[in-house]
């Protein structure tokens, strides 16, 4: 019975450790500031995302996924995130802050050797969009995205 509470107790001071750890921390640990891009070489287009992760000011972490010139900017500000593994982050976002569609939603992302890959996505009440990396939609794996620069 001790040792059930030791663990119940080690797990809850786990948890609270990860999530207290501020976001843009965990986004240098996984080194995700800067450019992302599927073909960092190419423009961005919807077959070739072009995401940008920064820190405006202390505290406020953006990221950006520019599709091409036919369509709008997504905007993402980062509320938490905590992590999973050595290659995985969970985030909680709000996708276009500030406007009228604006929505919550939490992903897992995948984070090895300079690449990342969205592994997970749920808005808030709604149903899965990304189920071990397969936009559920379409079908198809969700883009990896290498490190530009």
């Amino acid at each position: 019975m001790r040792i059930a509470a030791l663990l119940v107790v080690a797990l809850l001071t786990a948890n609270t450790a990860s999530a207290s750890t501020p976001v843009e921390d965990l986004f240098r640990d996984f080194d995700l500031f800067g450019s992302w891009a599927a073909n960092c070489a190419q423009p961005a287009a919807s077959d070739n995302p072009h995401v940008a992760i920064t820190m405006p000011s202390p505290g406020l972490v953006l990221e950006d996924h520019d599709l091409g010139p036919e369509f709008a900017v997504n905007r993402y500000s980062v509320l938490l995130a905590a992590k999973l593994s050595a290659e995985r982050l969970s985030i909680e976002v709000i996708f276009g802050p500030g406007t009228e569609n604006e929505q919550r939603q939490k992903l897992t992302l995948l984070i090895r050797k300079q690449t990342r890959r969205t592994m997970f996505n749920q808005p808030e009440g709604g149903e899965v969009r990304v189920k071990d990396g397969i936009a559920l939609a379409r079908g198809i794996r969700t883009p990896l995205l290498k490190k530009c620069g």
